[in-house]
């Protein structure tokens, strides 16, 4: 019998590759009775919030001994419980994501990026829900903390429009949904290469007003520069226009690169202007590993610095 070739290795899973990593929540969105996440509110917990004088019915385990002893008063700690937090996930599944020059299709990077969220998110307590959309809202997944829940959740992150579905993105009607829908106080990730017509910004800004907002803009190296490869025709994949170019114009590639490293940084100005959080996550490398990288970056400073980029 010939020899059988030894089994290629397979991939660590996702959650042995994060390890004990966790995704920075920076506000107070904890809501739930059972979890790991700052809340807002008053009770029994580590985080000192305040205190008060003593009445009839407190429990006594939350008597403040130190400053009792100090006053000649009892008094009671309050403090900032754990709690559970809501996270959401806005999902672009649009054409224009089926676009991919280095490792991956940029679809195929976003999915990566939404596997690993949800993976960080569900922990300590959280639920996670999702909005997808490309040129009209998709599906809302409600929030949940089954792993059920999270593979319906993947499998719509890698789904592409269908036959008939053409059309530009609309992201400010991804935005609008879920403002109208995500009452409570919750962690949003928007997951976009944010190739969507203008008027957007207004919506994310209201979003950010309420929710803690990280906008996660999905790039592709030839996005920002084209080589020289002769005559090519570039055709858009959400409005089937075609547009016939000669790459081998230095003029024309200068110009190709300086209006797209400023429409990169006018995009990411837009995000810090609607105070959401810009992240950028790149086909030409593993997703997993740009986002340990930011997470332990961030995790070292103990403070997310708004505008970090994924390297």
């Amino acid at each position: 019998m010939p020899d059988r070739k030894p089994d290629a290795p397979k991939a660590p899973p996702v959650e042995y590759r994060l390890g004990a990593l966790r995704w920075p929540v920076m506000r107070r969105l904890g809501v739930h009775p059972s979890g790991e996440e700052r809340s807002r509110g008053l009770g029994a917990g580590l985080e000192y919030a305040d205190a008060r004088e003593y009445v009839p019915g407190d429990d006594p385990r939350q008597i403040d001994w130190s400053l009792s002893a100090r006053s000649g008063r009892t008094f009671v700690r309050l403090a900032h419980p754990d709690r559970g937090l809501d996270a959401w996930l806005l999902v672009d599944t649009s054409r224009s994501l089926d676009w991919g020059t280095a490792l991956c299709l940029k679809r195929e990077a976003a999915a990566d990026l939404v596997v690993a969220a949800s993976v960080l998110f569900a922990r300590r307590g959280n639920r996670v829900g999702a909005i997808t959309f490309d040129r009209a809202v998709g599906r809302v997944l409600p929030p949940s903390s089954g792993r059920r829940s999270r593979s319906a959740l993947m499998a719509e992150a890698r789904r592409a429009p269908g036959p008939g579905e053409d059309g530009p993105t609309d992201l400010a009607a991804a935005l609008t949904t879920a403002a109208r829908i995500i009452r409570r106080p919750s962690l949003l990730l928007v997951v976009s290469d944010f190739q969507s017509p203008p008027g957007w910004q207004l919506h994310l800004r209201a979003l950010s007003l309420k929710h803690e907002v990280v906008a996660a803009m999905i790039t592709d190296p030839r996005e920002q520069a084209i080589p020289d490869v002769g005559l090519v025709t570039f055709e858009d994949p959400e409005t089937g226009r075609q547009l016939e170019v000669d790459t081998r114009s230095s003029r024309l590639r200068d110009r190709f690169q300086r209006a797209a490293a400023e429409r990169q940084a006018q995009l990411r100005a837009e995000i810090l202007a609607a105070g959401a959080f810009p992240i950028e996550v790149t086909t030409s490398e593993d997703v997993l590993g740009q986002l340990i990288r930011l997470l332990r970056s961030i995790a070292a400073q103990a403070r997310w610095r708004p505008g970090a980029r994924v390297r």
